[in-house]
């Protein structure tokens, strides 16, 4: 095995030990303190495979924002820092076997799949990835709609958000 590989499975691990910490923690801070974690290895995992564009993107977007403004929102509805009743659901384990069935399934069909084997095609040297992705995303004929589309219901949970924390009871 190579440093690089190795690199991988430790932020691998890390990453999975982290999204685990998120459904099993039971204070909310914690929780997206470990989604933060976890959102990391996925950046890391990103950079481990040359995909720079999409670490950045991970490390802004979702760190910087999402998991940012999840963190404001637990802290602006004053959530009581005790919580009040159980915090497991009683059918758990109605989950946790879906998930086993699940995972038993997913490894039982890529088994046989060859894609593990194989190695990735070399990157011609004048390919601008970020280039063909901003065309894809700006142009009429790709992606427009559904990039406009989200940021306005970005827009909207935000104008929704100040809201709710300065509406007067």
């Amino acid at each position: 095995m190579t440093g690089t590989q190795i690199f991988f499975l430790i932020v691998g691990a890390a990453t999975l030990f982290s999204g685990l910490m998120v459904v099993t923690t039971r204070n909310l801070i914690h929780a997206a303190l470990w989604l933060v974690a976890t959102l990391f290895g996925v950046a890391m995992i990103y950079a481990i495979l040359d995909a720079g564009f999409l670490a950045v993107v991970q490390v802004v977007v979702y760190i910087g924002a999402i998991a940012i403004l999840f963190i404001f929102a637990v802290m602006l509805t004053r959530r009581q820092a005790a919580e009040t009743g159980p915090s497991v659901n009683a059918n758990w384990w109605a989950g946790a076997f879906t998930a086993v069935v699940t995972f038993a399934g997913l490894t039982f069909m890529l088994k046989s799949w060859s894609g593990f084997s194989k190695q990735a095609a070399a990157i011609p040297s004048g390919f601008d990835a970020v280039n063909q992705l901003g065309n894809a995303l700006t142009s009429p004929t790709g992606y427009v709609l559904p990039f406009e589309v989200a940021s306005v219901l970005l827009l909207a949970a935000l104008v929704g958000a100040v809201y709710l924390a300065f509406n007067k009871k």
